[in-house]
This record gives C-alpha cells, sequence and structure tokens, in this order.
C-alpha cells in the first residue's frame, strides 16, 4: 500500500485493535468492548480497502470494474453504524433501550449495504475509476443512485454523531468532555467529506468539472478526521486507565512527611519489602499501613491538650477547620515523637483507654502530612508556627 492518507490510519488503527483485543477476549460479552472493537475494525477497514492501491487490487480478484466502491462503501456504512452504537452505548442508560437502539441502527446501516451493492448490479460501469468514480459516473443510471445514497447515509451519520455529542456535551466534564468535543471536530470533517463529494458530484450534473473536490479535498478531510475520531474515543479510555495509578503516586507523594516521621517506629518485623517493579498503588497501601502502625506505636505518647492549643490557635488565626486539624495533629505527632525518643525503654504507657479510643482514627492523613512538610521537624516548632513543646498525656 503506498498511499499515505489511507496507511497511516489504517496502521493506527490496526495497533489500536491489537491493544482492545484482550480487553475483548476476556469479556466477549460486554457491549461497549465490543462496539469499540466494531467501531476500530471497520475504521480501519475502510481506510484499508479504501487506498487506491487496494482499490485496484479488489478489482483485479473479482474480475469486475469498480466493484470496490460498493465494497468499501459497505465498509463506510459499517464504520458509520458502529460509530453511532458506540456512542448510544457510551453514553449508557437502560439496557434495553441501548439494545434496541444497537439493533436498529445495525439493521439499517446492513440494509444500506445491500442496497449499495444491488444499485450496482443494476447500473453499468465498465471503465474501472480508481479515483474518481463518484464524478466520472455522476449521470450513470443506478451507479448515480448508489453514489447518492452512499454520501447521504455518510452524511447523515456524521450529522447525527455531532448531535447526539452535541446534546451530551453539556452533562459531562474533564476527558470525557475533551473526547466529545474531538469527536465533534472529527465529524464536521467528515460531513465536509460529504459536502464536498456532493459538490463535485453536483457540479457534473450541472456540467462543470469541480473533480478537484471529490479527489483531493475530501481524500484531505477524511484522512484527518480518522485520528480525530480516533483519539476522541481513546482519550477517554486512556486517561481513565491512568487516572487511579496516578491518584495512588499523587497519594503516596504526599505521604512522604509523614512516612518519614512516623514510618519506621513500628517493629521492623511489621515492614515488608517492595521490589523494584512493585505498582504504585501497593506502595501506597504499604506506606499508609506503616504510617498506621507507627501513629499505634506513638499513641501512649499522644498529648490531646498540646493539639487543643494548637487548634484553638490556628482557628483564631483564620485557620479553616480541616488546616487547623491537620496542623494539630501535626504538632502533637512532633511532640509525640520526641517524647518517644526521650524513652528508648518505652516505659510511658497510657494515662486511659479514653485516650486510647480518642486518638486510634485521623481524618486524613494527606493533609497532616503536608502540615509536616511546612515544619521544621527537629527544632521544636509546631505547624504554621504554633510551639509545639514536648509532654505526654
Amino acid at each position: 500500500m503506498s498511499d499515505p492518507l489511507f496507511l497511516i490510519p489504517s496502521v493506527l488503527g490496526a495497533v489500536a485493535i491489537l491493544m482492545r483485543l484482550p480487553s475483548l477476549l476476556r469479556d466477549p460479552r460486554d457491549p461497549l468492548l465490543r462496539a469499540v472493537t466494531a467501531f476500530l475494525f471497520s475504521t480501519t477497514g475502510v481506510f484499508f480497502f479504501g487506498a487506491v492501491p487496494m482499490i485496484a487490487k479488489v478489482n483485479a480478484v473479482s474480475g469486475i470494474p469498480n466493484l470496490a466502491a460498493p465494497f468499501v462503501y459497505t465498509w463506510v456504512m459499517a464504520c458509520s453504524g458502529s460509530g453511532i452504537v458506540l456512542v448510544i452505548n457510551w453514553r449508557g442508560g437502560p439496557p434495553e433501550r441501548i439494545r434496541r437502539a444497537s439493533r436498529g441502527c445495525v439493521a439499517g446501516y446492513a440494509a444500506l449495504s445491500v442496497a449499495l451493492f444491488v444499485l450496482f448490479a443494476l447500473g453499468d460501469a465498465p471503465v474501472e475509476r480508481l479515483r474518481d468514480l463518484d464524478t466520472y459516473y455522476a449521470n450513470t443510471p443506478y451507479i448515480r443512485e448508489m453514489i447518492v445514497l452512499y454520501l447521504l447515509a455518510h452524511g447523515a451519520a456524521a450529522v447525527t454523531m455531532s448531535s447526539l455529542c452535541w446534546r451530551w456535551l453539556p452533562h459531562v466534564t474533564g476527558e470525557l468532555r475533551a473526547g466529545l468535543a474531538l469527536m465533534m471536530a472529527g465529524y464536521a470533517l467528515t460531513l465536509g467529506y460529504a459536502l464536498c463529494k456532493f459538490a463535485a458530484v453536483g457540479a457534473r450534473w450541472a456540467g462543470l468539472d469541480w473533480d478537484v473536490l471529490s479527489t483531493d479535498v475530501a481524500r484531505a478531510l477524511s484522512a484527518a478526521a480518522a485520528p480525530l475520531v480516533a483519539f476522541a474515543f481513546g482519550v477517554p479510555l486512556v486517561v481513565q486507565r491512568l487516572r487511579e495509578p496516578w491518584r495512588d503516586w499523587t497519594r503516596y507523594r504526599r505521604l512522604g512527611p509523614l512516612s518519614r516521621l512516623v514510618g519506621n517506629l513500628a517493629p521492623r518485623a511489621t515492614t515488608v519489602r517492595m521490589v523494584l517493579l512493585c505498582p504504585v498503588g501497593v506502595r501506597r497501601l504499604q506506606r499508609e499501613s506503616a504510617i498506621r502502625d507507627g501513629l499505634l506505636t506513638l499513641n501512649p505518647y499522644f498529648d490531646l491538650g498540646l493539639r487543643a492549643r494548637v487548634f484553638e490557635a490556628a482557628r483564631a488565626r483564620g485557620a479553616c477547620p480541616d488546616e487547623a486539624s491537620a496542623g494539630a495533629d501535626a504538632a502533637m505527632l512532633l511532640a509525640a515523637v520526641r517524647a518517644l525518643r526521650a524513652d528508648p525503654e518505652r516505659r510511658v504507657i497510657t494515662s486511659s483507654r479514653g485516650l486510647q479510643e480518642g486518638t486510634g482514627e485521623y481524618g486524613d492523613l494527606v493533609r497532616i502530612s503536608q502540615s509536616l512538610s511546612h515544619t521544621p521537624a527537629g527544632n521544636g516548632a509546631g505547624p504554621r508556627g504554633v510551639r509545639a513543646s514536648g509532654g505526654t498525656s
């Protein structure tokens, strides 16, 4: 295949199919996965068989001049229909309504595909045209109707997809909104492709020659639309897959100050060593576990009176309750660590069961950790400049 406008989308589509295939094999009954795979497969087929060398190959293998035309048009119908089905499944809703709409769409475009072959069989197109069949046979009975039906169906799919995306757009945010915006841009180019084709065919009906709109401009618009639509479907899927590891990594990193302060206070036997390529989610869980073990070790040294004083001082300065609470916890932790270091024999015990119950849970470890990140750990200063003088309950 030596047609770069169609070669690159074909290769990208094949790679995307290979990436989605394992998921489909694991869960073949998932309607969204099936819709994604069908759309990728049909889109790749359009660009693979729509390349000029492949058009010539299909004609040569079949022995019928221009049979590649309804063949490629059928791939376009499959692409249009599967795109609509994908958006229907993507939007969600009652399963029965989704199945009914999907089946109706598939049946409609299957009927259009059959009609394309019937019209081609009724017509007469003996001269092979690899690039300009639309305009060359624009006035040929039945072939003309085949071309118009194909362009109407293709343009209607672009309008339908744009309309679905436009109605859905105000109700979503983030990567899904970006994906819908890219999809609308891609289908706007697709609609431009159909309009250019219509203009070139209409010019032939009027005795004019606007073939460049069909052979050059329309092909370029189609090639540009493909990656936009592919990215539109790919961006939300990739972002959703990366979001959880990114959240784990962000939480793991922000827990660093608290981990360095208390993460090594528990007995070594409770620490699990992580392998080099361990997932960040496992590392985050291990860090949180080590922090909580360290907090349990510090529990006998917590000074609730100090915490209350730091909290009230922070509130008096205008800090919000969450920030004041995190700063107070951080001040109490710093004081407890100093008290623990001053008691190497670990002889300090809790003064009451109520103290244990009052300090066993923390609202937000990340806030406490970030409060510690603003606090010199060894100079006796509490968060935000509040004195954290040592002491035990």
